[in-house]
């Protein structure tokens, strides 16, 4: 499979000539399987350029679009997803283990009035809703997609709860926790042994990587980690590479470069052989 970043900044869309090198938009994640399936992990607004991006190819008419959780900076490119607005696409919405209509609901209420001045009914897209992932598999999703690619789903530490996904392939794994607070437990979330396991000899993992040590000092319980805690995280659970992502939007590409170096010493001194970045918009990875 093929892992591409359409977003990768944490909590507000930057635009700005201090991040243009890893980018400003917030998040939303392709995973392109090797038949060809397209799923779609969150619809910040780097969705709209990944919208775009679909149109131009005419042998995708059908994508899945997994939601993580219901905040404004992971719902808020939705609207602007231009194959929703046209007859002949159609697009299964799945989230964690809640019915698929909770994740609906999500995306529809921030276009009611006075929000958006587009009603939902001008999407003539075909939206199923049909999908649930458990802690098992994520299955309904698209026809073939079940069968060749495994998308099992790891409980968030965040508030309001939330769902991270581990997408298996031709034993080839990538697992995404964005959002996840390894530090503080959250209603619903998991330990940090169970976080280890999730992620154990992960091909690629995108962690949460908002804060510094001194600055969750002040962030404790917001729902982020620290460049530490996904380090410490990759090592400990063997993960392969590991992708720093949920940029917080005070960083700018030379605060990342410099949180970057850090993360490779600490790599460095523990012996391990993660290899490790940030995250960019742009960013394409096979796995």
């Amino acid at each position: 499979m093929q892992v591409k970043v359409w977003g990768c900044r944490g909590s507000l869309t930057t635009p700005g000539r201090e991040t243009l090198r890893y980018g400003g938009e917030s998040t939303c994640v392709e995973v392109r399987t090797s038949t060809g399936e397209r799923i779609i992990v969150d619809a910040g607004s780097g969705i709209r350029r990944l919208g775009q991006s679909l149109l131009n190819d005419r042998t995708i008419s059908h994508v899945s679009l997994l939601l993580t959780h219901s905040h404004w900076d992971h719902l808020i490119g939705f609207p602007f997803f231009s194959p929703a607005y046209i007859h002949g696409y159609s697009v299964t919405i799945c989230g964690g283990p809640r019915p698929s209509q909770d994740v609906w609901k999500y995306l529809s209420h921030q276009m009611e009035a006075p929000y958006f001045p587009v009603d939902l009914g001008e999407m003539k897209a075909t939206f199923n809703r049909g999908c649930h992932c458990d802690r098992l598999v994520c299955d309904h999703m698209l026809p073939g997609v079940h069968r060749s690619v495994g998308c099992h789903s790891i409980p968030l530490n965040h508030p309001n709860g939330g769902f991270g996904f581990k997408f298996i392939e031709k034993g080839k794994t990538f697992v995404f926790l964005t959002d996840n607070e390894i530090r503080f437990r959250h209603e619903g979330g998991l330990s940090r042994d169970e976080y280890v396991n999730a992620c154990r000899g992960a091909d690629l993992l995108f962690h949460d990587a908002q804060y510094t040590e001194e600055e969750y000092h002040k962030t404790t319980g917001w729902g982020h980690s620290t460049y530490m805690d996904a380090v410490d995280l990759a090592i400990d659970s063997g993960a392969k590479r590991l992708g720093l992502f949920h940029h917080d939007p005070d960083r700018t590409d030379d605060d990342l470069d410099r949180h970057v170096a850090w993360c490779r010493e600490r790599i460095a001194k523990a012996g391990s052989a993660v290899e490790c970045f940030a995250c960019a918009d742009g960013m394409e990875i096979d796995v």
